[in-house]
């Protein structure tokens, strides 16, 4: 697909995953908002990308608050009269066993990761109908169909998102839109910067992408006509596994993950 000229909006793009898509994206040629908690962050994306964009927004935005992603909405489509790609990013993980995490920490994450992504999309759906084109990725990830010890509360906010694009995608038929959800197993991004992850992330690192990886996924489900893809693709043979022999997986990866909630204990 030619990105010339379009128009891409980002959420989470203030770092990791965000940040490296929105380098891609302006290395097309693309016009691209960026839209993100932290000001600061997201105005040294914006340096990194000024030489290659010759369009950008910098939207300074909580996707868990309604009202200013509302705002925000209306900001980017005033300036750019349209959105043609919608990459629904921003999320946080908090780890930790259920009976550990406070309700507002479970509910924070689904806030973000789930209603996040629920708030952009209603609130640029209406112009992509309008113009009968456009895209929506969902960043979800291998937890979407694969819920672990210790990250019960954020492969919830998965499953949700997973959910919810199926149902969507099949609404948006033949009306010129689509939806492509990525899911990557585990990603080196400040995700894992949170206190609860000090351990987990030292478990993690022989398994994990790095965050160009998913981004150049990122670009390429923008265009395409699948609904989910799964970022190593080897990994959707241990889903299907999963999946197809559940008595026999589950406990083994229940025994594995039990184990690092043991160290970390």
């Amino acid at each position: 697909m030619n990105f010339k000229d379009k128009v891409i909006v980002i959420t989470g793009a203030s770092s990791g995953i965000g940040e490296a898509t929105a380098l891609k994206f302006s290395k097309k040629g693309a016009k691209i908002a960026l839209v993100a908690r932290r000001k600061d962050k997201l105005l040294e994306v914006e340096n990194k990308i000024k030489k290659f964009s010759q369009s950008t927004l910098v939207c300074q935005c909580d996707v868990s608050n309604k009202e200013e992603v509302d705002l925000m909405s209306k900001t980017i489509l005033d300036k750019f009269g349209r959105i043609d790609i919608l990459v629904n990013n921003a999320g946080f993980i908090i780890y930790g066993k259920v009976n550990e995490l406070s309700s507002e920490e479970i509910v924070s994450q689904m806030e973000t990761n789930y209603f996040g992504m629920i708030y952009c999309t209603k609130a640029f759906l209406p112009q992509m109908l309008k113009q009968h084109s456009g895209h929506i990725v969902n960043v979800a990830s291998i937890g979407a169909s694969f819920s672990v010890p210790g990250v019960s509360s954020y492969c919830a906010t998965k499953f949700a998102m997973l959910g919810f694009s199926e149902g969507l995608r099949h609404e948006l038929y033949d009306t010129g839109v689509g939806l492509t959800v990525v899911s990557p197993i585990l990603v080196r991004t400040p995700l894992f910067d949170h206190p609860s992850l000090a351990n987990f992330s030292k478990f993690s690192t022989g398994i994990s992408l790095s965050s160009e990886t998913v981004a150049k996924t990122i670009l390429k489900a923008s265009n395409s006509s699948r609904l989910e893809i799964v970022v190593p693709s080897v990994a959707r043979v241990v889903i299907w596994f999963k999946q197809t022999f559940p008595y026999f997986i589950n406990p083994i990866v229940g025994s594995m993950f039990r184990k690092q909630l043991l160290k970390r204990d």
